[in-house]
């Protein structure tokens, strides 16, 4: 695949963690765990949270939870998927990830539930 795709990797952030900063640092980890075998493969992984936490500070915000945030963090997922050609779906309840799968779908973008099935997956 010339040049790969740039893969957006969805799944749980915020969901589940009663806004716990620790427990959104390990889903915010299990995410980027996806990011090493996304690249190694040939593509560009991309998070939301990557984007959308620096450009919340920068607004002002303190966190997920500040009032903020609701201008920020879906609409920053809604905008990089202009850019991406597809979304890792991982496993786990998230309203965020579940809504960049539907748009995503809307696009016509496909969707990868597993890593090992994104196109030229190369194991380590």
């Amino acid at each position: 695949m010339v040049g790969g795709m740039m893969i957006l990797i969805a799944g749980p952030y915020r969901s589940g963690t009663g806004d716990d900063p620790e427990l959104m640092a390990r889903n915010l980890a299990r995410l980027e765990e996806a990011a090493w075998p996304v690249f190694r493969s040939g593509h560009v992984p991309m998070i939301g949270e990557w984007v959308a936490l620096p450009v919340l500070r920068g607004a002002g915000g303190d966190g997920p939870a500040d009032p903020v945030a609701e201008q920020i963090m879906y609409p920053t997922a809604e905008r990089l998927l202009r850019h991406c050609d597809a979304v890792l779906r991982l496993p786990g309840e998230s309203t965020g990830a579940d809504q960049d799968v539907r748009i995503a779908t809307e696009r016509g973008l496909p969707v990868y539930h597993r890593v090992e099935d994104i196109p030229g997956y190369r194991p380590e």
